[in-house]
């Protein structure tokens, strides 16, 4: 099927951002991706909110503990499975769709087993692994009752990314917005309902979370399954391309990778947290609820910029690439700073609305642990957004090495390194905070020698 036939029938279905002016199809593209963004963060931020008001700071703690443990084992399924984006991206902006095809089907394949995996893998360890993280025995029934039946639901998790990396590959980001919504309202209904009006335990704000994800991933499959997609899935020919996985793990291993070494990372850190409390857990894993939405700009034009610099090296546009990365990265770390600001000044204000307990001491002391960490990541968030924008380019670029190492080296081995030591000189939660600023400003130095100096721009044509 030819292109031009494509968009002539489906012209939603698919859109090339090889043509119009780079900022105007960056913003437009970018910006339902960063309104998915927004409701995925809401499935957290429901569950965190609605927990932290009705069940107490124990439950909160118990979900807050989960955080860091779901982002290191869903997040190097999702980042394998964001392979498929680059390689269906490069072929698209080349118009081979043979190509196109074989990688979708063979990204289905790979993405549920991938699902299933995880799914075995997260309920059979979870107990032992949150042993591991020195989570406390007052939080542990709840923390391995929520993290089990949420793994339970890794199927449509992964799956979900998945599909929704095929759609954004070939430039349609407004179908799985329009998804996401649906999902996120229904999460935030079936929290309240479990939750709030039942009196249920925690568990089931995994289960109102899982619920609602299925019911994200079933619709992207329709539409990935209707007739006349430049996607489109056809149960006949769900099989594995050679070519195609080779590619897919090529591109997509480094992100997973990179992804899971952050969770890695991260872990260490909620263990660290845990040694302070259930106080410090519930504040820390509130603030890391509303940092969530910080990252909302950042991803959303690392995700826009990785599609957009595939299609457009795929069609050997280079310069219309350089120009796309140049408003990128400058529209990202803007729009985090302004974000930074804001949190740097009102940080206690939005941890207070995580909880309601009857100790008004507690609380308080919640809401300043919270405070202070806002103030001393906040206003570095600019040097985020700056390393997750050059991650996008180097990954639509087929270069997904080069991230992978710079986060490998900085935000794990040296953020661990730090942590360690740190800790051994002096038991503060502030120096804690620190390890991210720090290793923001590292990440960004290499990654800017990086882009000025390297030829990040060819290497990924299509023979």
């Amino acid at each position: 099927m030819k292109l031009s036939s494509i968009f002539h029938h489906h012209p939603q279905s698919a859109r090339l951002l090889t043509e119009g002016k780079p900022w105007k199809v960056l913003v437009s593209f970018a910006t339902p991706i960063f309104l998915s963004q927004l409701f995925q963060q809401l499935y957290n931020t429901a569950d965190s909110w609605i927990v932290g008001n009705f069940l107490g700071k124990e439950a909160l703690a118990a979900v807050n503990s989960s955080g860091s443990l779901i982002y290191l084992l869903i997040s190097f399924f999702v980042g394998a499975s964001m392979g498929a984006g680059v390689v269906i991206s490069r072929y698209f902006g080349a118009g081979d769709l043979d190509r196109v095809s074989k990688a979708v089907h063979t990204n289905t394949v790979f993405s549920l087993i991938c699902g299933i995996v995880l799914s075995v893998f997260g309920v059979v360890m979870t107990p032992q692994i949150l042993k591991w993280m020195g989570v406390p025995e007052n939080v542990m029934p709840n923390s391995v009752a929520y993290l089990r039946y949420y793994f339970l639901g890794s199927v449509p998790v992964v799956m979900y990314n998945s599909m929704k990396g095929v759609m954004n590959a070939v430039g349609d980001s407004r179908r799985p917005l329009y998804y996401l919504i649906v999902s996120s309202v229904l999460n935030v209904l079936l929290d309240l309902f479990f939750v709030g009006a039942l009196g249920l335990g925690v568990e089931w704000a995994a289960i109102a979370t899982v619920l609602s994800q299925t019911v994200s991933a079933i619709l992207c499959l329709i539409q990935l399954t209707r007739k006349g997609t430049v996607y489109r899935l056809e149960w006949k020919k769900l099989r594995m391309d050679r070519l195609s996985l080779k590619e897919i793990v090529r591109y997509g291993l480094p992100t997973g990778v990179q992804n899971s070494v952050i969770g890695l990372a991260n872990v260490l850190v909620q263990t660290n947290i845990n040694s302070f409390g259930a106080l410090a857990m519930a504040a820390c894993g509130a603030y890391s609820r509303i940092e969530g939405f910080v990252f909302l700009p950042i991803m959303s034009f690392s995700m826009a910029l990785t599609s957009y610099i595939g299609q457009n090296l795929g069609a050997r546009q280079y310069d219309r690439a350089r120009e796309g990365a140049r408003f990128g990265i400058l529209t990202s770390i803007t729009m985090a700073e302004i974000v930074g600001i804001v949190l740097f000044f009102f940080g206690g204000f939005f941890i207070s609305t995580f909880i309601t307990d009857q100790d008004p001491q507690a609380v308080q002391e919640i809401i300043a642990i919270g405070a202070r960490q806002c103030r001393v990541e906040s206003l570095f968030f600019f040097l985020l957004a700056f390393s997750h924008s050059i991650a996008g380019i180097c990954r639509g670029a087929g270069k997904a090495i080069v991230p992978m190492v710079i986060m490998l080296a900085v935000w794990c081995v040296f953020r661990i390194i730090y942590i360690t030591v740190a800790m051994s000189i002096r038991h503060e939660i502030i120096l804690l905070f620190a390890a991210y600023p720090l290793t923001w400003f590292i990440s960004s130095v290499i990654y800017f020698i990086y882009y000025k100096k390297s030829d990040w721009i060819h290497g990924f044509e299509i023979a």
